[in-house]
């Protein structure tokens, strides 16, 4: 993957941006169709950095195509065939942007994340401290942190406003927020699209703990993937030669900036401090290094 200079904010000519997420940018193109371009910003504790991570947004990409691609006989994606020169009229913007964007169809999303876990970890091993269950299903006593799941769960959340942090719901929440068909659906998708995805990593060691999809319906009301999929940044990837019970192991994330800013006398709100370039940078050597282990031929 060639590395192009780093990207904090896309501006593309004769398209009108409609939003601008913590990492991604969507255009619109027409009745049909949007322009997501993948950035290289940064957000920790729900707050962006000042400090792009040079070709995070081409990683995020290739890896969320990687995967739409493994994944098309459980559920169709966004993605579309349109080509980007096709819209994007000035061929140098279009060269620029073309490994971090994507041309996908306009879909309705479904106002919730798609949680799956294999593990206990982050908001999950938080609420099993403090109720022994998550989002409502009860979980065996005596479970450490990072401790396998009995079972895949899923756990959904709701969709938070900017800078707010999403929570964790209950699947009856679910129910009355999409109707009980389509949300069970949503729940038996998301967890065959996780363990088809954990299986694979573990083949190839790293340990795919939980992860967050997004789905989006057409106007027939065909469920459809959305957004990325199984990145680091919706996914916690452990290696599994480090993972032990009992502590929050390593991983191919951001992991390197949340350590640091755990060293400043910051109140995680915006705005961000900046980062030191070498955090940056290994920061973005997990990400590639975590792109290389899922995407290379298997030896």
């Amino acid at each position: 993957m060639t590395e192009s200079p780093a990207l904090f904010e896309s501006d593309v000519p004769g398209l009108t941006r409609i939003a601008r997420g913590k990492v991604r940018d969507i255009y619109s193109v027409d009745d049909e169709h949007l322009l997501i371009v993948t950035t290289d910003r940064l957000s920790a504790y729900d707050v962006v950095m000042p400090d792009p991570v040079p070709g995070k947004g081409q990683v995020l990409t290739e890896l969320s195509n990687f995967w739409f691609r493994m994944m098309e006989d459980l559920i169709p994606n966004h993605l579309t065939d349109k080509p980007l020169a096709s819209i994007i009229n000035n061929p140098q913007v279009a060269a620029a942007l073309a490994s971090r964007s994507m041309v996908v169809r306009r879909l309705k999303p479904l106002p919730i994340e798609a949680v799956v876990r294999g593990y206990l970890i982050g908001s999950g091993w938080n609420d099993y401290q403090s109720t022994g269950a998550i989002c409502g299903i009860q979980l065996p006593d005596g479970l450490q942190q990072a401790s396998r799941l009995p079972a895949t769960i899923f756990t959904p959340a709701s969709k938070a406003a900017a800078g707010d942090h999403d929570e964790n719901i209950s699947f009856d929440a679910v129910v009355a927020l999409i109707g009980e068909n389509l949300a069970i659906k949503v729940r038996d998708t998301a967890i065959r699209i996780y363990e088809r995805a954990a299986a694979y990593g573990l083949a190839r060691g790293i340990i795919i703990a939980d992860t967050k999809f997004e789905f989006g319906l057409d106007n027939d009301g065909q469920l459809f993937v959305i957004d990325e999929m199984l990145t680091p940044d919706s996914s916690r990837f452990w290696p599994s030669a480090q993972y032990a019970v009992g502590i929050s192991p390593p991983s191919f994330d951001k992991q390197f900036v949340r350590d640091y800013l755990e060293t400043l006398d910051w109140d995680k709100t915006a705005p961000g401090p900046t980062l030191p370039v070498d955090i940056l940078k290994r920061t973005g050597d997990k990400y590639r290094e975590a792109l290389e282990i899922m995407t290379r031929e298997k030896r």
